[in-house]
Formats: C-alpha cells, sequence, structure tokens
C-alpha cells in the first residue's frame, strides 16, 4: 500500500460508510465529494510532511555520525588509547558501546589525554582490529642500510639537522657512546673524517675538516637540510672556506615530502621510542609513544643585537602531518616535543621505519617497541602473562639498555 492510496482508502470507508455525514440526495452527494477532496489533501499533505521530517532526521543523524566519526579519526593521534586486563573483558559489540561513551563523556569534559577511542573500522576488516589496532606482519623486514648517494644525503640531512654543527672550517656530529658504530660508518661512506672520545661525557664525535671532505658533505645533502640554522652555519663557517671549489647556493628542503631516510636520520638524533604501562586500579594502559624533542630557540647576541635561534617547531609540525600526534612543551627542560600514542599513528610510525631503517642503537628500542605492538595486535595485552611481556621489553629499552647496534661498513 503506498503512502497515497491510505488516506484514500481511510476516507472513502469512513464517510460511504457514515450516514451522518454522507446523508441522501443531490447535495449530500455534493457535499460528500468537497468533504473527501479537502480531507485527502490534508491527510496527503500531512504524510508528505510527515516522511520529509523523517528523512531529513535520519539524514541529519547520519552526517551526525559522519561527523562524529571524521573528528575522531583526526584526533585518534593526540588521544591515547585504553586496553583493559579485567578478568572478564565484555563482548565486542559492549565493549564498542562502552568505548564511545568512554569517548564522549571525555571529550565534552574537555579531557584529550588518554581516551578510550572507539574504532571505526569493521572489526571483520582484514585490515584492522576490533581494538583500533592495524594488523603489521610478524615478520621484521632485514635490515638495510642508505647506500645509494641520494638515500645517504637524506640520512645525513636528517642526522646533520638533529645533532649536527658548522663550525669554522669544520663539521661536528656528536653521537651517544654505543652508536660509535655509527660514527664509523658514517666516515667510512664520506672518506673523510675522525671519530674522537668526548672527554666526561658518554658520547663521541665525527669531526670533518678537511676541505674536500667539506665539498662531498654539501654536495650530498644540498637540497636535503630541512633547518635554517644549519644553513646559516654553512654560509658563514663553510661557504668562505670552498666557495673557489664550490661556486653554489646550498638550499633546504621545504617540502612535506617525508618518502626518503631524512626522518631516519633525524630520529637517530633527537628521536626515542618509549613504552609507558599505567596502572589503575581495574585495569592496566599500555602506550606506545614515539617522541622527537627540539629544544627551544635561544637569544643570541650579534651584531645588530640580540636575536633569537630561528625554531625548528615546524619540522615537528611536518612530523605530525605524516603520523598525526600532537605537540607540546615542557618547561623543566625548556623542550617542544612530538609525540604520538595512538596506536593508528604507531601503526604509520612502523610503516614508515620498515622502509627506511634506523641506523643507530635506537633502531633495538624501535625493534622491541614494535614486539609491543605485536602483543596488542594479538590481544595479548588482555592476560596477565601478556603485560608481563610488555613490561619485560619496557625494561631492556632506553636507560636500561647497554646494548650495542653494530654496523658493518658500508659496502
Amino acid at each position: 500500500m503506498t503512502a497515497e492510496s491510505v488516506p484514500t482508502n481511510i476516507v472513502t470507508m469512513f464517510i460511504l460508510n457514515n450516514p451522518l455525514l454522507c446523508g441522501s440526495g443531490k447535495s449530500a452527494d455534493n457535499w460528500k465529494n468537497n468533504y473527501m477532496a479537502l480531507t485527502y489533501n490534508y491527510l496527503k499533505w500531512f504524510t508528505n510532511t510527515l516522511f520529509s521530517s523523517i528523512s531529513e532526521t535520519l539524514r541529519k543523524n547520519s552526517d551526525s555520525r559522519f561527523n562524529s566519526a571524521g573528528k575522531a579519526r583526526a584526533n585518534s593521534s593526540n588521544l591515547g588509547q585504553r586496553f583493559s586486563t579485567a578478568k572478564h573483558p565484555p563482548k565486542a559489540g559492549v565493549f564498542s558501546f562502552l568505548q564511545e561513551s568512554n569517548f564522549e563523556r571525555e571529550l565534552s569534559r574537555g579531557n584529550t589525554g588518554v581516551l578510550c577511542t572507539p574504532s571505526f573500522e569493521s572489526p571483520r576488516s582484514e585490515h584492522s582490529a576490533d581494538h583500533g589496532v592495524k594488523l603489521i606482519s610478524d615478520h621484521l623486514p632485514i635490515h638495510k642500510k642508505p647506500l645509494s648517494s641520494n638515500d645517504f644525503g637524506y640520512y645525513l640531512a636528517g642526522l646533520i639537522d638533529g645533532d649536527g654543527y658548522f663550525g669554522f672550517k669544520q663539521l661536528v656530529i656528536v653521537f651517544y657512546e654505543l652508536d660509535i658504530s655509527l660514527a664509523h660508518f658514517v666516515k667510512c661512506k664520506l672518506g673523510f673524517g675522525n671519530v674522537y672520545k668526548i672527554k666526561d661525557k658518554k658520547a663521541v664525535k665525527l669531526v670533518v675538516s678537511k676541505k674536500s671532505g667539506l665539498i662531498e658533505i654539501l654536495n650530498l645533502i644540498n637540497g636535503k637540510l630541512r633547518t635554517q640554522n644549519k644553513l646559516e652555519q654553512i654560509n658563514t663557517n663553510i661557504l668562505p672556506f670552498v666557495q673557489d671549489t664550490f661556486p653554489y647556493q646550498i638550499e633546504i628542503d621545504k617540502s612535506k615530502n617525508l618518502n626518503n631516510y631524512w626522518l631516519a636520520g633525524f630520529t637517530d638524533a633527537d628521536g626515542s621510542f618509549q613504552i609507558k604501562i599505567i596502572k589503575r586500579k581495574t585495569r592496566t594502559e599500555i602506550r606506545l609513544n614515539y617522541q622527537v624533542d627540539q629544544k627551544k630557540p635561544r637569544q643570541r647576541r650579534g651584531f645588530s643585537g640580540v636575536q633569537s635561534t630561528p625554531s625548528n617547531i615546524y619540522l615537528l609540525e611536518l612530523i605530525q602531518n605524516q603520523f598525526g600526534g600532537s605537540i607540546g612543551y615542557r618547561a623543566k627542560i625548556d623542550c617542544y616535543y612530538y609525540g604520538s600514542t595512538s596506536f593508528i599513528s604507531a601503526q604509520k610510525v612502523i610503516k614508515y621505519f620498515s622502509e627506511y631503517h634506523l641506523l643507530s642503537s635506537k633502531y633495538l628500542n624501535y625493534i622491541k617497541w614494535r614486539k609491543a605492538y605485536l602483543i596488542i595486535q594479538k590481544k595479548e595485552h588482555l592476560t596477565e602473562e601478556g603485560i608481563k611481556k610488555i613490561q619485560s621489553l619496557k625494561l631492556s629499552m632506553n636507560s636500561y639498555s647497554t646494548d650495542k647496534f653494530s654496523l658493518n661498513p658500508p659496502e
């Protein structure tokens, strides 16, 4: 029965079977016809309005859910995800409902810390798990080094942007003492330089001061550096020394493209991989944090008065654009930082470093960080045994670790 036939049938049956309305004779017939037409038009208008209202309401609800999903996805890198280790975890459907409830409640309170972010991918999708963890391979890719001039140039530029300094007629790159193998790798790849132990510090440095070595470095990193302060150092301390054999201008990379080794070098200099375990009364939260630090711009005195060192915060914004996440500031150490604790961001980080490998001891930390992701992917983090595995990985990383990652000399 169609929407238009409903009022016609009802009006006809009502009037024709009601003698008080129908009456008799010609006048009754005219009155009956007019009443039927009026009633029919009214019911038709009413049903059309009702259906239009219902359709509009459904459309608005659909748009609202779509927009909410989009906003939650956009902010997912800023929001951590909670995973419970309760003895009796809820079923998938109930768990999804609780996730949405917690998410909306915490967001309404202005809490953008660790939220129970709902997963908008289908639980049955082969590319995602029902707790928002995108699947990665169990197998770690075979480690590879940036051997071509282009790849090594991007890696070296990232390393210099992080821990390098162009002094008067020399380049100095500082390495953590566990990364002495990397310092020798860079030296061998360049064919120039010397590695020295820094007195009273857990660090070594690579120093390149030979003119031909500096020209080799400039050729490798030209168009790949990203920091303005390193460009100023080159223009002031290096170019006047080599301009007779290197009559070129150094350019920096202003693009947003990170599909190269630059971020691998920058992470080996200033990045870290962290596992955070937070115990609540009824559950344990696991956060996988990829973090990059940058010192706040410093004041310096020059010929034109007090000047500020150019800020590198835009580098953190570049990384944020690649992986999601957030940017913050720590007053105690006067440092800006990029950080991401969502598992959607972690999957993107893993995807990048599966293609562009780290070369320092941080690669070992990354491997353990990746193992923790796999434990969560398999939902083993919902058990006490899984939490113990993650705890063990955490206690073998960063300041707890004395492991060296050895690089063979470049081919």
